[in-house]
């Protein structure tokens, strides 16, 4: 049959003022404090509630040490995680030309201007929705893997705990449903993003998960979903086929509600920042290889490289907070459990392993030294200086950052769930040129959870 891709109509049962973009870059001293390069120094005109923990906490930590992200587990565990959702055989390829593939996008029909409205210089008359680069389809492609574990994990979780777990950790039937119908949202955004790269797609791998209870699912969820989103608004910019940023851009849309809501299932206050976060496609795969165990050997490996692995080994314990605000709810009032000065602890990988269902061999550009250790979040990257380093152990420390996204009372630049990487340098970067500091990458990134 001939379709065009926007035709397709597929059924499945089962103001802010336009301020620019300004990049906060701080040196944090261990014994001054911050020493900021733009004005951020005002303190906030308003609070934000933090975390005070009651007398239990020592029990619940008992029960949740380490946040689920941080521990992975053998790849000998991963048996018994299989792809519970729909195989990805089911998932019928639109023939190219019926996605006007044979339209090449730098020679397509433009309209430049228009006599009485404006009009982007960028618009085709005639789109294609096909990937024809290979940057555009090594993204999509990363993005289909991503889509894949999430399906998988969603009806993974559903299946391994019973009713009864879930209504102990406050969810409830209805709150499952959401979850099973998220679930049914990764069959359609497998669906639309594997036809737009055509019979070479990448099929649904095998994966492993390193939750325990109901809790830690829900915390690795918000996670996973985190930095999903993140590694979509990195690229979705530099696409070479605008027509494929724009199927994208309504699929990542949708995970970003999904992010929304695993966050308000953790009792977590569901969106406290200003702005979201773009990553590389190198960050997204260097957190998202560790969870793939295996994949069909018709798989096309990705080109994108990982580094080695960043741990925070005294991460904010999210799954707590959730539970000490008051579990599942539209909202809580606490946005931040977490603080500027605090001691962040570090350790990580050696360069060299091979690791990932492609067997990769990670990868550095720097001799191997870390000095800075650079969280990323909003429309910032923030230097924290490295103290305690031992090279022969691969640990490190430094003091959480202060300050703002604009400064003058604005949002605070590290709240919600974030990235940091250890780097050689504290070069000024900005959202779209953050690629830029992958060649100064020792280690991550890594998820740190500052609210």
């Amino acid at each position: 049959m001939s379709l065009s891709f926007l035709r397709l109509s597929i059924v499945f049962t089962s103001l802010v003022t336009a301020y620019p973009a300004v990049n906060v870059v701080q040196r944090w001293s261990p014994s001054s404090g911050p020493e900021s390069i733009s004005p951020s120094k005002t303190p906030a005109i308003w609070s934000q509630t933090s975390l005070v923990f009651p007398p239990d906490l020592e029990s619940l930590e008992s029960l949740y040490s380490v946040p689920s992200y941080q521990t992975i587990p053998p790849a000998t565990a991963s048996s018994s995680y299989v792809a519970y959702a729909t195989s990805t055989a089911s998932i019928p390829i639109v023939p190219a030309t019926d996605l006007h593939a044979d339209a090449d996008p730098s020679t397509a029909q433009r309209n430049i201007s228009n006599a009485y409205q404006p009009n982007s210089s960028n618009f085709v008359t005639n789109p294609t929705y096909a990937t024809f680069s290979n940057f555009d389809f090594q993204s999509i492609a990363l993005a289909v893997h991503q889509e894949y574990i999430e399906l998988d994990l969603f009806n993974y979780g559903l299946a391994h705990f019973s009713d009864a777990d879930f209504d102990q950790a406050g969810i409830n039937a209805e709150n499952r449903e959401l979850i099973r119908f998220m679930a049914q949202q990764e069959i359609g955004h497998a669906y639309v993003l594997s036809n737009m790269l055509g019979p070479a797609a990448p099929k649904m791998c095998s994966y492993r998960y390193p939750f325990h209870d109901v809790r830690s699912f829900i915390d690795f969820c918000q996670v996973l979903t985190r930095w999903g989103e993140s590694g979509v608004y990195g690229f979705l910019q530099l696409l070479d086929n605008r027509a494929v940023a724009q199927i994208l851009l309504q699929s990542i849309t949708v995970e970003a509600r999904q992010l929304y809501t695993f966050r308000q299932f953790e009792g977590l206050f569901p969106m406290p920042e200003w702005f979201e976060t773009g990553l590389p496609q190198t960050w997204t795969w260097t957190l998202l290889h560790n969870w793939i165990v295996s994949c069909p050997p018709e798989n096309q490996p990705l080109a994108w490289e990982i580094y080695p692995r960043l741990v925070v080994d005294n991460q904010p314990n999210a799954i707590i907070a959730g539970i000490l605000a008051g579990g599942p709810a539209i909202s809580h009032n606490v946005s931040a459990f977490s603080y500027p000065g605090r001691v962040t602890c570090f350790s990580w990988d050696p360069v060299g392993l091979i690791e990932g269902p492609y067997h990769q061999q990670t990868v550095t550009y720097t001799a191997g030294v870390p000095r800075f250790a650079a969280f990323v979040s909003q429309y910032n990257v923030t230097y924290s200086p490295l103290y305690d380093v031992d090279l022969e152990r691969r640990t490190a420390k430094a003091k959480q950052p202060d300050g703002h996204v604009f400064g003058l009372g604005s949002d605070l630049l590290l709240n919600g769930t974030q990235f940091v990487v250890l780097t050689d340098t504290c070069t000024n970067y900005t959202p779209a040129n953050l690629s830029l500091i992958n060649t100064h990458i020792v280690a991550g990134p890594a998820i740190f959870q500052a609210g």
